[in-house]
């Protein structure tokens, strides 16, 4: 944000938001080169949260917070998913869960304060899934048969922390989409870019995630399209990337197209690698209206046993038809500020996050708990909020002195 009014962002938010991210990593993945027992990962992402609340309210100790749709429709699915766990159908893991969340969001909240239409968080963001993709990437470095298991077929995971493929595919085509925003804005170098892109590039490739993959370009359309009037750098990257799509597609149609089915049969493929049976048992159980209507309580985002991986589905398991609303509302209210600003930066980075978080709802689940969407969704309405400037201190009233004057009077003159 530009001006010298501008409220400054405390270098701590910078660690609040670190924390957060450590704590939406999970403890169920691959298994590492060092074994770390679930119980201890529960309790480091736990606490990261704790440690993320504890730091937001010691630097906002007046509770400065700042009007947002987007946090008001967090808090209504924070009561939903309470109202829906009480009766602890999922267990008490359900009022656990929900625990979490509240304190998730009561985090955002205070964190909003600098929600201020700036790149800060974008940066924040950045960097921190950057540092994430290291790890991944000295995992590859130190144990090649640990990082590509046959077990996932082949494909990346975290050999130093459990993170799945799907996690790394997600964390590392954000940061490349941001990135690309940020060089076409002229808000980062070209040097400072490739050392992010690239490594980015690569680690997603090798994670054989299509989900990412479509997100990463169908979002960067979208992003570079509503600045495409506006800005020739966008319009010559367009060009570029169309022309080099074009000769890729055709020069290396059979990589790319083994690279995508990743070795599935036909049917695999068309079921989804399996989502598609999952979806049509959740649907096609019976159900009371209360559980249609509150869902069943937070639990693993899991139905049989089998993941669900699908956000609305989730949500709806979990939350009920009123969580699938409420977290309706979230993609609506953003999706339409963002449609309704003026052509920027930071609005072409608010539709990219909003679009990937859509597309990658379809086959991953995380809207309606505490996950890394909701922080890419925390970070797109940062991007949105109306800049606010610090009020002058006004200066106190000064008694005019008086000066003897060089100069006489008409009067004394005369």
């Amino acid at each position: 944000m530009d001006g010298a009014a501008a409220i400054r962002t405390p270098r701590t938010v910078g660690v609040v938001w670190g924390l957060l991210v450590l704590n939406t990593l999970g403890s169920a993945g691959a298994k590492t080169i060092v074994p770390l027992p679930r119980s201890v990962i529960q309790v480091v992402t736990m606490g990261a949260l704790v440690g993320a609340f504890a730091l937001a309210l010691a630097v906002n100790l007046r509770l400065r917070v700042r009007p947002s749709a987007y946090l008001l429709l967090l808090t209504l699915l924070v009561v939903a998913s309470v109202v829906a766990s009480v009766n602890l159908e999922s267990g008490f893991g359900a009022l656990f869960r929900c625990a979490r969340l509240a304190l998730f969001v009561s985090t955002l909240w205070l964190l909003s304060r600098w929600w201020d239409g700036g790149l800060t968080f974008v940066r924040h963001h950045i960097r921190m899934y950057f540092f994430v993709l290291g790890s991944v990437a000295a995992g590859l470095a130190v144990s090649p048969g640990a990082a590509l298991p046959d077990l996932y077929g082949g494909r990346l995971v975290g050999a130093l922390w459990p993170l799945t493929p799907p996690q790394i595919g997600q964390y590392a085509a954000v940061i490349i989409g941001l990135t690309v925003l940020l060089v076409i804005g002229r808000r980062t170098d070209r040097a400072s870019a490739v050392v992010v892109i690239v490594p980015s590039l690569v680690l997603l490739a090798l994670t054989h995630t299509r989900t990412a993959t479509l997100g990463l370009i169908l979002g960067l359309v979208l992003a570079i399209g509503s600045l495409f009037l506006t800005s020739a750098a966008a319009r010559r990257f367009f060009g570029w990337a169309v022309v080099c799509a074009t000769v890729a597609a055709v020069a290396f149609a059979s990589a790319l197209q083994s690279w995508f089915l990743r070795g599935q049969t036909e049917e695999n493929f068309s079921s989804l690698t399996g989502r598609a049976k999952v979806w049509d048992a959740l649907l096609s159980a019976p159900r009371t209206t209360g559980q249609q209507v509150f869902g069943v309580g937070l639990g693993d985002k899991s139905y049989g046993g089998l993941p669900i991986d699908n956000s609305w589905l989730a949500v709806y398991n979990e939350q009920g038809l009123i969580g699938v609303s409420l977290v309706a509302a979230v993609i609506l209210v953003l999706g339409g500020v963002a449609l309704l600003r003026p052509p920027s930066l930071q609005r072409a980075c608010a539709i990219f996050l909003i679009s990937y978080c859509g597309i990658a709802s379809y086959t991953e689940a995380g809207l309606g708990d505490a996950s890394p969407y909701l922080l890419h969704l925390a970070v797109a309405a940062s991007l949105l909020a109306v800049p606010v400037r610090s009020t002058p201190v006004p200066s106190p009233d000064v008694p005019r002195r008086r000066t003897a004057r060089l100069t006489p009077r008409r009067s004394e003159v005369s």
